[in-house]
């Protein structure tokens, strides 16, 4: 019998034990641990030259900066890999050479090469842990780093830069939400909340190359291809909040 139609037990859907049936019939990924959630390799020469990959944590940056600083301002691909990065890019002041300038942090020099060229098998649970102590206050998450970014940049806990280049620059006001209703009838419609997303990201991020910005006019937007880490799975795949936390998406889950 179908895992699924399991889930009909005398023609009552019993939510809770959804959610792990769901996540097995999607074959959703397995999370790493909290403090490798999120680290992306960079390593398109790296290897190639006899240097150790690049390791870039997104949650030791993310306190300070939006990722709309780096996906837009610095012009970083959401795709690992697709940037092509040159030490003599860094060196004028491009890309990560915008912010590791010597002053506002650490400057591309010889000394200093190893902080960012570690390899992937580098150990990062002590600086995640002293992050952890020094953010103890941020509210709790189950998946990711186990850390709500988004409640506590609303609660001004943290307050990430959204431009690097015009202080003044502010999010766009657009506070519409986008209900997106199930191909199952018994899953809740997902809701996407505009306003969380543009207090981190610049529209332009996702539109148009991502989602079609006339509303219903995206085709094919499955669970499925989000899983290939298409549509919300360009960030939410392995970067930003894990898929694995249905009710953020599909609300209406918790009243069942």
């Amino acid at each position: 019998m179908n895992r699924l139609i399991q889930l009909f037990l005398g023609g009552v859907l019993v939510f809770i034990a959804a959610f792990p049936v769901i996540a097995a019939y999607f074959n959703l990924p397995a999370l790493p641990s909290p403090n490798k959630y999120g680290d992306v390799v960079m390593d398109r020469t790296a290897t190639v030259h006899g240097q150790k990959a690049v390791v870039f944590s997104h949650w030791s940056h993310r306190s300070r900066f939006t990722c709309r600083v780096c996906h837009f301002e610095l012009n970083f691909d959401f795709v690992a890999g697709q940037t092509d990065i040159t030490a003599e890019d860094l060196e004028y002041g491009e890309y990560c050479g915008a912010c590791h300038d010597g002053e506002r942090a650490f400057g591309i020099t010889k000394k200093n090469c190893s902080k960012c060229h570690t390899g992937p098998d580098v150990d990062r649970s002590k600086p995640f842990m002293a992050l952890q102590d020094k953010l103890s206050r941020l509210p709790y998450r189950e998946y990711g780093n186990q850390i709500n970014w988004v409640m506590a940049q609303q609660q001004g806990l943290i307050e990430p830069k959204y431009s690097i280049f015009r202080p003044e620059e502010k999010p766009l006001p657009f506070s519409r939400n986008l209900v997106l209703n199930a191909e199952w009838n018994w899953v809740p419609p997902a809701v996407f909340n505009h306003t969380t997303h543009t207090a981190w990201l610049d529209c332009a991020n996702c539109h148009p190359q991502i989602f079609n910005v006339k509303k219903k006019t995206t085709k094919h937007f499955r669970m499925e291809y989000i899983l290939e880490k298409k549509f919300c799975g360009v960030c939410h795949f392995a970067v930003a909040l894990p898929i694995d936390d249905c009710v953020t998406c599909h609300p209406d889950m918790r009243n069942h």
